[in-house]
């Protein structure tokens, strides 16, 4: 299984490197923009909402579980177009949503910020000055974002298999290079990568059901998948909600069975 993720810092030309990888190696490829697009449609959702979380970090006005309801329905469309294998995706955070034990290749485009202020200047036919702040307004949201939302630091290396200075050398070597790891991982054809990834997406969908589902959606769960048998776990998960979440949960394609456990409140101590 070859999946690869690009996350680009803005003007690091991300979205160009992961075209011409996947048409180097036969691979379907889609962008940020397209999974928002995919997301909105299928979650009933204004795409500028998904578009607006998953760029900027909430306001102390702005409710967080509206953020991580657009998350997870962005993680649900992602990860069912990875699962189908071979496949690219480049822009917004795509990378972090990648499941551990090697299920794809977590890649982060960069280049020094004069560089990508040129870029961006060129991409959106805007002056030096309003390209400066556009880059620099831009790399503050996304981090703050991404360490408000999933506790990650976006421009920490060590969350990436691969980081590339795109401003280093040509596209076309760094394609070639990107494309001859992604086949090496392909001919590899690991089975359990492959196990690893399809209980991710069957997972993804079902909390993605869940929190659309207007009595469940405030809920506090953490859903898990093996092998299509499906564990849903939190506070309060009890008749009749338990019913709900299994009826729900059960839509799914995929899921071979739905286990709903409570989990019971810490216990209060009190001074008598």
């Amino acid at each position: 299984m070859a999946v690869i993720a690009i996350s680009q810092q803005i003007g690091s030309r991300g979205i160009e490197l992961g075209e011409l990888a996947a048409r180097e190696l036969g691979y379907r490829f889609q962008t940020g923009e397209q999974l928002i697009a995919e997301t909105a449609k299928r979650f009933n959702v204004s795409a500028e909402q998904v578009k607006w979380f998953d760029v900027h970090n909430p306001h102390f006005w702005e409710r967080k579980t509206d953020s991580s309801r657009f998350a997870a329905y962005y993680r649900a469309v992602f990860l069912q177009a990875a699962a189908q294998d071979r496949i690219v995706f480049a822009g917004r955070g795509s990378a972090h949503f990648l499941p551990e034990g090697g299920c794809g290749i977590r890649v982060r485009t960069m280049a020094p910020v004069a560089a990508r202020i040129k870029q961006v200047a060129k991409d959106e036919n805007l002056a030096a000055a309003a390209a400066d702040k556009r880059v620099r307004d831009f790399d503050t949201e996304v981090k703050a974002r991404t360490q408000s939302l999933f506790g990650q630091d976006i421009d920490d290396p060590a969350i990436y298999d691969l980081v590339i200075n795109t401003a280093r050398l040509s596209i076309a070597s760094h394609t070639k290079t990107l494309a001859t790891l992604a086949a090496h991982i392909d001919s590899e054809g690991n089975p359990e990568r492959t196990k690893v990834m399809r209980d991710a997406a069957i997972a993804a969908q079902v909390n993605a059901a869940l929190v659309a589902h207007p009595k469940i959606r405030d809920a506090q769960m953490s859903v898990n998948c093996s092998a299509g048998c499906v564990r849903v776990s939190g506070p309060g998960l009890v008749p009749p909600w338990d019913d709900l979440v299994i009826g729900v949960a059960q839509t799914i394609e995929g899921v071979a069975s739905v286990e709903v456990g409570a989990e019971e409140d810490p216990v209060t101590l009190t001074s008598s």
